[in-house]
């Protein structure tokens, strides 16, 4: 890589982290990056499409616009009166049954103990996550897509 090229991928990985982008893929040409960041539990998100700040060395095009994550300001709630649901196991967290989909549940969507609430494929098989008390979904603590490890908390649910 050329001086230039280090300089614009720092300043991608800046852009990235502010906007809480967990994953991120280019494939140009000879170039391929694949960024991953480990997410600390963070706020529902919602997705927003920016302009990355990253430019492309001379006769090459822009990057493409960047699907970026921004978080929604939720009122606190007492940690005590929340219930944590829990990944079973490992794997890759996805919200909504197919890609373009309706999540399955969303911030202030009331679950009843038994339905299912994401999906977490582990070893191609696609597992159907159902939510273990019932009450209303305050907070997804995951992004889809995420790679999730066993007992993470994907949800918080304000039980009645």
């Amino acid at each position: 890589m050329k001086p230039e090229d280090i300089e614009d991928l720092k300043q991608l990985i800046e852009f990235l982290k502010e906007n809480q982008v967990a994953e991120f893929d280019l494939d140009r040409g000879d170039m391929k990056i694949r960024l991953k960041f480990n997410a600390a539990v963070a706020a529902a998100v919602l997705p927003v499409v920016a302009s990355a700040p990253f430019v492309a060395a001379a006769g090459t095009p822009p990057a493409a616009p960047v699907a970026a994550a921004q978080a929604v300001p939720q009122p606190p709630e007492p940690e005590s009166e929340l219930h944590m649901v829990k990944s079973p196991i490992v794997g890759t967290f996805y919200g909504s049954p197919s890609p373009g989909a309706a999540p399955f549940v969303s911030p202030g969507d009331h679950v009843e103990k038994g339905q299912v609430i994401c999906i977490v494929e582990a070893m191609k098989l696609m597992n159907e996550i159902e939510a273990d008390a019932g009450g209303e979904i305050v907070r997804c603590l995951v992004t889809n897509g995420q790679p999730i490890e066993y007992g993470q908390p994907l949800f918080s649910i304000k039980t009645q």
